[in-house]
C-alpha cells in the first residue's frame, strides 16, 4: 500500500506506534519508501517524518468526494 499511495500521490489515515509505545492517529503523504521505513509528509506535525514501516498499525487511504458541477 504504502509504494502503491506514493505512485498515485495518495493520502493515507495511519495509525501508528512510537518508539515509546504511544498510539497516534497521522494523517500522511508518503514520498519515500525504503527496506525499513519510509519517508511521509505527516499532517499531524506539519513536517517531512520517518516512519519505520514494522510500527505501522493501520493504513487507510483517504477517499475524497468529487462534487460535481452542472
Amino acid at each position: 500500500m504504502l509504494i502503491k499511495s506514493v505512485e498515485h500521490n495518495q493520502v493515507l489515515d495511519m495509525m501508528y506506534l512510537s518508539k515509546s509505545g504511544q498510539v497516534s492517529k497521522r494523517r500522511v503523504r508518503v514520498l519515500l519508501v525504503g527496506d525499513v521505513s519510509f519517508r511521509a509528509y505527516c499532517y499531524l506535525r506539519g513536517s517531512k517524518r520517518t516512519f519505520t514501516i514494522d510500527n505501522v498499525l493501520a493504513l487507510v487511504p483517504v477517499i475524497t468526494k468529487e462534487s460535481m458541477v452542472i
